[in-house]
């Protein structure tokens, strides 16, 4: 038996205009700025702008071992969503729903959705934690990046 996936939620409003948010997750070279340097994370291979059909290879330590990742974008809709799965990687299922939406003409609020599956043999809740503290990384660099 295929164990459920999880779901991971966040959302925060920043004092960026909508355009310019998006434009920030179109650098890959962000993805690194927003990810906490204990994981160790490094782009291998990314185009210089994303868009649908890119695909990003990175590498990075999960519980002290080296992990290779590879994701897709799987869909982009400049300014208000986009779609990251991964097509190879630590997870059975890994898929990062990404939305903007303008609150007011200086203010954006963006929202993350990840469904993921876990190796059977991985325990979830490590994960789980993990994970949130990871994105409760990310929302921080956003405020300062971002406003």
């Amino acid at each position: 038996m295929t164990p459920r996936f999880e779901v991971l939620e966040r959302e925060q409003i920043v004092a960026t205009p909508l355009e310019d948010a998006f434009a920030f997750f179109g650098d890959p070279l962000n993805l690194e700025a927003i990810t906490p340097r204990w994981l160790n994370f490094r782009i291998l291979e990314a185009p210089p702008t994303l868009q649908r059909g890119s695909i990003l290879r990175y590498r990075l330590r999960l519980a002290g071992l080296p992990v290779s990742w590879r994701t897709e974008i799987a869909a982009w809709e400049p300014p208000h969503r986009f779609v990251d799965v991964q097509t190879n990687g630590p997870y059975d299922l890994w898929e990062h729903t990404h939305v903007l939406e303008a609150v007011d003409e200086r203010s954006t609020l963006i929202r993350d959705r990840v469904h993921y599956r876990v190796p059977f043999r991985v325990a979830r809740l490590p994960v789980r934690t993990a994970l949130r503290a990871i994105f409760d990384y990310r929302g921080q660099v956003m405020r300062r990046r971002l406003g």
